[in-house]
């Protein structure tokens, strides 16, 4: 199981500058590639103090020159926000300069302050998802392409560069609602899990999307999983850590998209964030970090936390559980978590790397799946 880093420039009160955010998150992602992490990623989002990075592939351009191996990823490029081939120019570029060694994620974005900031109509966002990521597809793999259809009409045309990798090969989409795993199923994507929802339930998608995607005679990868990390050695600092800045995390989650408000509810493709709703207005949109229901064969740290917390024996206790129910190959770590310290969030990539990391890539407990295999039998 390979580890990635994904850094987080959130503005959680206000007290420090966005330059002074920007500093912290760009030294810490500096330590990803020397810790011995396989992956950085890059989010977008826009108009709010919420994971400020609003070009991921211009960010991940950065590190392309100061760094060597890491390989760089976005999670995700949110495609209904984007002229498709501004999309796949950005894609080849990116590929060229950092010697092949990226990967990319697509989403299709939950804001509506970030839609109408681009003045997108939310209810197309399924649509135009699926023409766009047909679009950056083809021409990432063909010399010449054109294309007509809903929303864009392209005239015979090429990008340049090309791509060096053939990084349709490594297309990723987020996958929250299962309506969205099917989506993303049917268009051949790989499948990568956003921590918003207990991974019981993000199993049984997961299952869903593996068969979907078998059915349409796509090649079935093993997922990706990304979640909160939280990790101090001793128990009682790990705790108070998790529950300060986990209700924090929450709070900027529902400040940004503003599920609690109901504003989603009878808008076409959020059916299921709609739902949400209820569970944010319960907690106030602060605290949901300790999720539900705990499964009888669960271990003995709560199963229905989205997030992997505690000390390094109990947060590779949860990884060895997530692993468990979604076979995955690839774990993505937040670890700058609802305004935690830049000390604290150092000191935490470093235990995960020295005490976690190495199980997770050397156990043969977590080898990826597919779902051909049998929990705890790999091939």
């Amino acid at each position: 199981m390979k580890v990635g880093y994904v850094p987080v420039v959130t503005a959680v009160d206000e007290t420090k500058s966005d330059r002074q955010l920007y500093e912290e998150a760009m030294a810490l992602a500096d330590m990803a590639e020397p810790l011995g992490f396989d992956s950085l990623w890059s989010l977008e989002h826009h108009f709010t103090g919420y994971s400020m990075i609003p070009n991921p592939v211009q960010f991940l351009t950065y590190y392309a020159a100061r760094t060597r191996t890491i390989q760089l990823g976005t999670a995700v490029i949110v495609l209904p926000w984007h002229d498709p081939v501004r999309v796949a120019e950005e894609i080849a570029m990116l590929d060229v300069m950092a010697g092949g060694r990226t990967i990319f994620g697509f989403g299709r974005g939950a804001g509506s302050v970030e839609y109408d900031g681009l003045r997108i109509p939310m209810e197309e966002s399924r649509d135009r998802f699926a023409e766009i990521a047909t679009i950056v597809r083809l021409a990432l793999t063909q010399k010449r392409f054109s294309y007509a259809g809903k929303f864009f009409r392209i005239p015979e045309t090429s990008i340049r560069p090309q791509p060096i990798s053939n990084p349709v090969e490594r297309f990723y989409a987020s996958s929250v609602s299962p309506e969205s795993a099917e989506l993303m199923a049917r268009m051949g994507f790989g499948m990568m899990i956003i921590g918003q929802k207990d991974w019981e339930s993000a199993a049984v998608d997961v299952q869903h999307y593996r068969s979907t995607a078998a059915a349409c005679g796509h090649r079935v990868r093993p997922v990706m999983a990304l979640a909160n990390v939280i990790v101090a050695e001793d128990p009682s600092e790990a705790r108070d850590l998790t529950h300060t800045h986990l209700r924090l995390y929450m709070k900027t989650i529902d400040n940004h998209y503003r599920f609690s408000d109901g504003h989603l509810a009878g808008l076409k493709g959020y059916e299921f964030y709609a739902r949400m709703a209820k569970t944010y207005a319960k907690v106030g949109g602060a605290k949901k970090a300790q999720q539900t229901a705990t499964p009888a064969a669960a271990p003995r740290k709560k199963a229905g936390d989205l997030n992997v917390t505690g000390t390094p024996a109990e947060a590779l206790e949860k990884l060895r559980y997530i692993h468990q129910l979604t076979g995955a190959s690839d774990f993505l770590g937040q670890f700058c978590v609802g305004g935690l310290s830049f000390e604290n969030t150092r000191r935490s990539m470093k235990l995960f790397a020295e005490k976690i990391a190495p199980v997770l890539k050397n156990d043969p407990a977590f080898a990826p799946r597919t779902g051909d295999e049998q929990p705890g039998v790999h091939a």
